[in-house]
């Protein structure tokens, strides 16, 4: 048996078990649950490839929205797409992640790339509250409110 023989004969053994595991559906389930890694890797690849000094600082910015983005989308596809009403806020807070990693790493730190880095910051952890509260954090007021106003009734100051 020669070598070429051997590497066709791997080739066809590959092949087989390729569309053997097709048909039994690993790749289709690899698929559904980790799709979400071909938007992390590419952000990862961003990051490796600036730290490795092969690309410029701007690339910095769609490293930290894929990582970010990719980190959300795994969550929502891991315990479920219903999380989405709770996780929305942090797309924006993706693209802070971005501008501000710009603003640390780059070569030129402008002012207002730091501004619009932290207002978007801001803004998504306010958006974040205001989703917590509009959901289930207006229950968790709702008892402080009684809680409060019990304590209120019981501790009066006692005047006879």
């Amino acid at each position: 048996m020669n070598k070429q023989s051997a590497g066709v004969g791997v080739l066809v053994l590959a092949a087989g078990l390729v569309i053997l595991l097709g048909k039994l559906g690993v790749f289709a389930f690899i698929g559904s649950v980790f799709w979400p890694l071909f938007i992390l890797i590419p952000g990862v690849l961003l990051h490796v490839l600036y730290f490795g000094r092969m690309v410029p600082s701007v690339t910095l910015v769609p490293a930290g929205i894929l990582t970010v983005v990719s980190v959300i989308l795994l969550i929502g596809n891991w315990f479920g797409w219903d999380l989405m009403r709770y996780l929305w806020p942090f797309f924006p807070f993706a693209v802070a992640v971005g501008l501000y990693e710009y603003y640390v790493f780059g070569d030129s730190r402008p002012r207002t790339i730091w501004t619009a880095s932290v207002g978007l910051a801001l803004l998504s952890v306010i958006f974040f509250g205001m989703t917590l509260l509009w959901t289930w954090g207006i229950y968790l007021l709702a008892a402080v409110l009684i809680g409060f106003g019990a304590w209120l009734v019981l501790n009066r100051p006692r005047i006879w």
